[in-house]
Order: structure tokens, then sequence, then C-alpha cells
């Protein structure tokens, strides 16, 4: 279960998506464009197709606002989608498709498929899926990569960084990015695409106490408001196992947490654990490709490194970032100009939040949310984002001038 406001981010940045595309808007979205052609009576006219049979698949961190507005985005460019929903959460997908054909939706333009991987995986490849929209792990995604023959479109894995420039904002300020941290961390026990993975803080953050600031506000979260959740993709022994291997790395310290919860009644295959976070030295991780590796694994649960850098160590910071295999989101928290441009100039994350109140979670549905530097990279929300994910271009081009009566062709 989730936390009460972190229930009613769905349905709110549902609503407001929704809204956006009432009316006339959708039809904005295959607007065409002309182009004049090279003689009298020839133009060429771009226009926006659909691919016909696709699919959508969605994971259960987000049960109505992935699978809904990928769904809707599919309908709107004129597609026949197919739907799956984690069969853990797939009630509240069935519904709001209830609600659709409630309101007017003709119910043969959408199929709802409650099933497992498996299943799912042979109607795909047997029925000849168009393209897919796939929202989960990396593993599966580029398994679906190989059977569909690279008809997809993926929002897969994300190890999520945000750094800590190197001007020091006020005392309210850093306040407020110790909350935004907490919250982008270990909101929903990290189980987002989004989640914050790593904090590389520059040494005067450290001096100014923000790993102390954070730890102070993870200790207040409880299983009894749910502001610390069950890791369900995770098992409480499988996260303790990468707490440890990443403590065992060399100049690494139990910074936050590192321990199973008591007293609840979890079930033994679903995680149960505090949030955590170690401290792993920059130069550690780049030590090497097995440091590496570790230290940057998405665990999909309440976990994060923290890090922190110097002046002169811009290089390092860099080298480390532009390493990582996903690159979906990440904050640059800093109100420095020079930093944020040299910053922003060369990293490649799809989605980067920049200013003092930089986040990575809590996308809302008036931005791009989507990963960079793979041809197959989805995205979400905007008008783009669906054209792109769920369109072809096709041109046109219209040669309509007569014939001249004494025109002759030449052999070339």
């Amino acid at each position: 279960p989730k936390s009460g406001p972190q229930c009613l981010g769905e349905p709110t940045v549902t609503r407001k998506w929704m809204e956006n595309y009432s009316s006339d808007n959708v039809r904005m979205l295959a607007r065409t464009f002309g182009v004049p052609g090279d003689h009298p009576g020839q133009t060429s006219n771009g226009i926006r197709m659909p691919f016909g049979g696709v699919a959508v698949i969605t994971p259960f961190n987000f049960p109505l606002e992935i699978p809904a507005l990928q769904t809707c985005s599919a309908l709107f460019m004129g597609n026949q989608p197919m739907c799956k929903v984690d069969w853990k959460v797939a009630i509240v997908m069935e519904q709001f498709i209830r609600m659709l054909i409630h309101c007017g939706l003709p119910p043969t333009d959408l199929d709802f498929l409650y099933s497992d991987g498996p299943v799912a995986n042979k109607i795909l490849v047997d029925g000849d899926c168009r393209v897919l929209l796939f929202t989960g792990s990396q593993g599966i995604a580029e398994k679906l990569t190989a059977d569909l023959k690279g008809k997809v479109r993926l929002e897969d894995a994300g190890f999520d960084w945000k750094v800590l420039g190197p001007d020091m904002p006020k005392e309210n300020d850093i306040k407020y990015v110790a909350w935004q941290a907490d919250q982008d961390a270990y909101a929903f026990s990290g189980q987002k695409c989004s989640a914050q993975s790593m904090l590389l803080a520059h040494e005067s953050w450290e001096a100014k106490g923000i790993f102390e600031m954070l730890k102070e506000k993870a200790a207040k979260r409880s299983l009894k408001d749910l502001t610390i959740s069950p890791v369900l993709s995770w098992t409480t022994e499988k996260i303790q196992a990468h707490v440890d291997a990443c403590m065992a790395l060399p100049g690494a310290k139990l910074a936050i947490g590192g321990k199973p919860l008591t007293d609840h009644s979890i079930p033994d295959i679903y995680g149960a654990f505090e949030p955590t976070a170690v401290f792993i030295p920059l130069d550690t991780m780049l030590a090497s490709q097995e440091n590496f590796d570790l230290a940057t694994t998405e665990l999909f649960g309440p976990f994060q490194v923290f890090t922190t850098w110097k002046d002169g160590e811009m290089d390092k910071v860099l080298k480390l970032l532009n390493k990582m295999p996903n690159h979906l989101t990440a904050g640059i928290v800093s109100n420095d100009q020079q930093f944020l441009e040299e910053m922003l100039g060369n990293t490649i994350t799809g989605t980067i939040y920049a200013g003092i109140r930089a986040r990575t979670t809590a996308a809302p549905q008036q931005h791009w949310f989507g990963p960079s530097g793979d041809p197959r990279a989805a995205g979400i929300h905007t008008a783009e984002a669906i054209k792109l994910c769920w369109s072809t271009h096709r041109e046109i081009i219209m040669d309509r001038q007569p014939v001249p009566d004494d025109w002759e062709g030449k052999m070339s």
C-alpha cells in the first residue's frame, strides 16, 4: 500500500492530463505540415499515422497513471491497444476502463489482458504487435526487444542521481533540499523508476549536515502511516545482501538504517526494510568495473548511495554519471548558472531537474518524462511523447501540374 498523499497523486495527475486533452486537443496531436515542392504543382505533406494493433505493459507501482495515460495516448492516435497491468494491481485499471466505457468509449476499441508475463509474451508475438510500450525491469525489456524484433518503446530501469552543487543556499533552502531528497529516495519506499538512487553532495553540503538531516527525516518514517511500505520486488534477505555487499567496499560506511523492519505482518515473499543509505567514496566507485556495477545496482526499494565530491573533481563526477547505462531522470541542485551549464551540457539524462528545487520524482502532467540516449526510449504526458510513441511519420507528395504538350524525356 501507498500513503494517502502518494495515492492521491495518481488520480490528480490523471485527471489534469485528461482535462488537458479534452475537447479538440486530441485532433491537434495529428497535425500535418506541408512543404512547397521544387516545381509548380508539387507539395509534400507530412502526416501522422497509427501503427494498428499495439500494447501497453505496466508495473505495479503506478497502477493508474501510467497505464491510463499510455493506453489513452494509444487510442488518441488511432491505434487499438491491448493493456496489461501487473496482476497484483490490475483491478485499478479495470475500473478505469469501465469508467471510460461508461463515458462513451466503444468497448471494442480496447483489449484488457489479465495474465502473467509468459502468456502476455505469447500474445504479443503471435499477434504481431506493431509497437509495445513497456514500463518495467531492464531484463524483461531486453527480452521483449528481441522477441518483438525491436518494435518497442521502453521506460525501463532508472538508477537516478542527484548532485548538490558547490553553492550553498540560505538555511531555509537547505531544509527544503533535505525534505525533497527524503521524498525522492524514500516515498513509497523508493519503488519508483524515478526514485533518487544516488546523492552526490559537494563537501560544503556535508559540512552543513545534509546527511544527518536526511537520517533524521528517515527515522520519522513508519509502517503505521505507510510512509514505509512493503517492497514488492525485492525480499528482505536480498536487500540485506546488497546493503552488506556495498558496505564491504573500501571506505564504505552505513549512513542511514540498514536493518529489516520488526513487528510487522508483511509476507516473506516481499521486503520489509528500513530506509537505508550507504556512503561509498567517489574514488572507490570509479576504482573498478566491479565496484561501479555494485554501487550503481538499482535496488527497487528504500535504498540509496551517498557520496561527496570537492572542487576539482567535476570530471570524476561526470565520468560516474555518464558511465551509468540508463538515463531516465536526475536532479542538479544549484543556482550557480556556470555550474548548471557545465552539468547540463555534459550529461544526457532524459528528464533532468535543475535549480535549487530540483527533484527526481513526482513528474507532473505538463512535462515530458522519459529516458534519453536510446532509440527505443519512450515518453509520457506531452504531445511530443504521444506522437513519438504511438504514431509514425508518413510523407505524401502531391504532383498535379499538367505535363506540357511539348515535353520530351531524356534518358539518364
